[in-house]
């Protein structure tokens, strides 16, 4: 039994899968928009508390997402399903009010040697954007999210202090944000600095919607995962398969796997909503429609009591066994 009442099985734990923004933005070869469309759609009946969509970002920056305005107006809105889009400035929120989505999700780095790398703006102005994108969609009742990347470290800067990541979320949330994803852009974060800044940021915020973004770098993803479950947290983002990682991060591929993470939270007692198996079937479409191998482990092995037909050798000896005198 876990000894933390935040963590208590059976507490109710939202999943919300990245895989078709943060996962295909990377991808060498554009996939299709049917095929878009309809794995979503197919995503939508796993039980996930929220999907991110595409992302509103200029097609010129990100190609892959180019067709982000005819995929919000073609999948099929599950009730009970939040629908997410990455918007970075107030040209993408007019783009997308097209087809609105349930969520706005704005993004900057702590980091300010990553901002530079990543938005090729400094935190400074990034902010002044995201407060003036927060104004509009309030204007348009959607609310806004704002995801503050190298909360637990820069692969340039090394750690980010913590006082940094609050004072950001503090002014998001002051403007009118619903909620902050504190993200483990660069797979840098171990389990007591998540436990600890989770803990801080939820006895600052207490009302804000808190999530956990978790990548699987160096191995700690769902380590990380089980510290934030410590500390209160109940909302994670992951990519299905483990698809996508940071471009701007050297060596920060790999999303924690949504299926993988879900199995772990399954077995531990806690209610996620998600059919299991309808999710790995999709984890096991996703390869084919990205063409190439996924880094999840949950599709290779099985889950943890998909047994094994007995081998033929056993069943021979134990059938000479029961024959012995």
């Amino acid at each position: 039994m876990m000894d933390h009442a935040g963590s208590r099985p059976g507490r109710r734990v939202f999943l919300q899968d990245v895989a078709m923004r943060d996962g295909l933005q990377a991808e060498p070869v554009f996939v299709p928009t049917d095929d878009k469309v309809a794995f979503v759609d197919a995503l939508s009946r796993t039980g996930l508390a929220k999907i991110e969509v595409t992302s509103f970002t200029s097609p010129k920056a990100i190609p892959m997402l180019a067709d982000a305005g005819e995929v919000m107006r073609r999948i099929e809105r599950v009730p009970g399903v939040e629908y997410t889009v990455l918007v970075p400035n107030v040209r993408g929120v007019e783009r997308a009010l097209a087809a609105p989505p349930d969520e706005f999700n704005l993004v900057m780095s702590c980091s300010e040697t990553h901002n530079l790398a990543n938005l090729r703006m400094a935190r400074q102005a990034s902010v002044a954007q995201l407060l003036q994108v927060i104004r509009l969609s309030a204007e348009a009742r959607v609310p806004a999210n704002v995801s503050l990347s190298c909360s637990f470290g820069c692969p340039m800067e090394g750690d980010v202090p913590e006082a940094v990541v609050l004072d950001l979320a503090a002014t998001f949330i002051g403007a009118g944000a619903r909620g902050v994803t504190l993200c483990d852009t660069t797979g840098m974060a171990y389990p007591s600095q998540v436990a600890g800044l989770c803990t801080a940021f939820r006895a600052r915020f207490p009302r804000a919607m808190l999530t956990l973004h978790v990548h699987n770098t160096r191995g700690m993803g769902l380590a990380n995962a089980l510290a934030a479950l410590h500390a209160g947290v109940d909302r994670f983002d992951a990519s299905l398969g483990g698809l996508g990682g940071c471009p701007y991060a050297p060596g920060a591929t790999g999303n924690v796997c949504t299926e993988d993470l879900a199995h772990m939270l399954a077995l531990e007692g806690f209610d996620t909503g998600v059919d299991l198996p309808a999710l790995i079937d999709c984890a096991r479409r996703l390869g084919g429609l990205v063409g190439h191998g996924l880094p999840g482990q949950l599709v290779k092995a099985g889950r943890r009591l998909d047994l094994h037909p007995v081998p033929a050798s056993v069943a021979e000896m134990r059938a000479r066994a029961s024959e012995a005198p």
